[in-house]
């Protein structure tokens, strides 16, 4: 069959098409930027790639178009699918019928953590010599692709923002799985999503297609997901949180900044793990990964040994280097709890040494200013802070640096943000740049920087 994918270079798309090369499909796909990391891995894989979304990138017509959830009607490419009724579906839909529906699922699910919380259920997995298959949303440091086909359990990274064009419901009630992590719940997504109630109600959907034979991997400490499972719940629930929760599945910080925990399952203690990240999310995000591989046949104390050897995934909270004594750190940040915990961590990590923090709000609900008054204590541990604003930004970036009560400023130009976070860096600083996007290469520049 000859499969052609509509914005086939990003993370999720590139992953089905090197899932549906593997299955022995002719796969060619064409997106608007044709780039790297995804646009070499495809190419290794014989995918010819097309930039752009021409109408005769599908002539002559593939057996099936996959269309994904960043085009919308009126792209050139979608009208022609359309007007000459090429048989077309989503990614998820592709992913859960063609690929999935014979595998035992482990789906990691939540607003925060879903592809480190994936990646490290994935090396658990590997290490644990069960071959699993994965699609993650990141370049995981311990495997060379984002995804794989495998021959034992497949990890999916199960995001809950909608499928297509044409369905509007989230991605994960496509993937039908067996063992699902609900990692935490909180209001994102406010392009498509009303109110914290509408994102509960989708949650939902997916407890709804698990199997009573299947295991809930929760949150034990989050109540929106709380409220999720007190709407119905049919699968049997695995608890987990920080000492004291009375959890299944518990972490104890050795050392306050995360980097050394002690692991518990039943109230017993399974094993230290000493590793090289950081932040109570993290520990939560290892609890949970260790709770769906023991779910899966993993041996607890094999699950966390597995995690002594975890990478890490690029762009969370990757180091990406450092100049003169002065660290610099690259982030996916995209909502102010993930943005504070992961502040926290490092803090803990790094005690009195001064911190920098350069943001850019490029998420829709962060641009929109659905989260400014939670901004300023989430960056409530930086020495300086420089906002990236934009015509995109509707609020004012100003009102939240005047009340921050450190040095901190908004800049449109990000040569000029770069000079001012160059004259407040001083030996043994740490610079974290934190965005969902490409943020002009800052970070990378800031490095480079004579």
């Amino acid at each position: 069959m000859h499969i052609h994918i509509l914005g086939i270079c990003g993370t999720f798309m590139g992953g089905i098409a090197a899932l549906a090369r593997h299955a022995g499909h002719t796969v060619t796909g064409s997106d608007q930027n044709v780039y790297p990391p995804m646009s070499t891995q495809l190419q290794a894989l014989g995918i010819e790639l097309q930039t752009g979304y021409q109408p005769e990138h599908l002539q002559p017509h593939p057996d099936l178009v996959i269309i994904g959830n960043a085009l919308s009607r009126g792209n050139p490419a979608v009208e022609y699918v359309l007007n000459e009724q090429l048989t077309y579906c989503s990614g998820p839909r592709w992913l859960g019928e063609q690929f999935l529906s014979q595998r035992q699922v482990l789906a990691v699910s939540g607003t925060h953590g879903k592809t480190t919380t994936t990646a490290m259920l994935a090396w658990i997995l590997e290490a644990n010599g069960l071959d699993p298959g994965f699609l993650i949303g990141g370049v995981a440091g311990n495997f060379p692709v984002s995804a794989r086909a495998g021959t034992g359990p497949f990890v999916i990274e199960a995001d809950e923002y909608d499928t297509a064009f044409f369905d509007k419901r989230a991605k994960f009630v496509h993937y039908r799985p067996n063992i699902v992590i609900l990692n935490n719940l909180e209001f994102d997504h406010a392009d498509i999503y009303p109110d914290l109630t509408a994102i509960q109600t989708q949650f939902h959907h997916l407890l709804r297609t698990v199997p009573g034979n299947g295991v809930l991997v929760i949150n034990a400490e989050d109540e929106a997901l709380a409220q999720v499972v007190d709407q119905g719940c049919w699968t049997p629930r695995v608890g987990f949180g920080l000492k004291g929760s009375a959890a299944d599945w518990e972490a104890q910080l050795l050392k306050p900044d995360g980097s050394h925990l002690s692991i518990l399952h039943d109230s017993q203690p399974v094993a230290e793990l000493s590793w090289s990240m950081t932040g109570t999310h993290n520990a939560l995000n290892a609890l949970a990964a260790c709770a769906a591989a023991h779910a899966a046949g993993v041996k607890p104390a094999d699950a966390v040994t597995a995690l002594r050897d975890f990478r890490g995934v690029k762009r969370r909270m990757e180091l990406l280097g450092e100049r003169g004594g002065v660290y610099v750190y690259d982030d996916f940040a995209h909502h102010p709890t993930a943005i504070r915990m992961t502040l926290e961590g490092l803090r803990r990590h790094i005690g009195n040494a001064r911190l920098l923090v350069a943001l850019e709000p490029r998420s829709n609900t962060m641009q929109a200013g659905h989260h400014r008054d939670q901004l300023g204590p989430a960056l409530a541990m930086a020495d300086a802070v420089a906002i990236k604003t934009g015509p995109d930004v509707h609020w004012d970036p100003q009102q939240l640096t005047a009340r921050l009560g450190v040095p901190a400023r908004s800049f449109i130009n990000t040569s000029h943000m770069l000079e001012w976070l160059y004259k407040h860096a001083e030996q043994n600083s740490h610079v974290v740049f934190m965005s969902n996007g490409g943020f002009d290469n800052a970070p990378q520049r800031f490095l480079q920087h004579d």
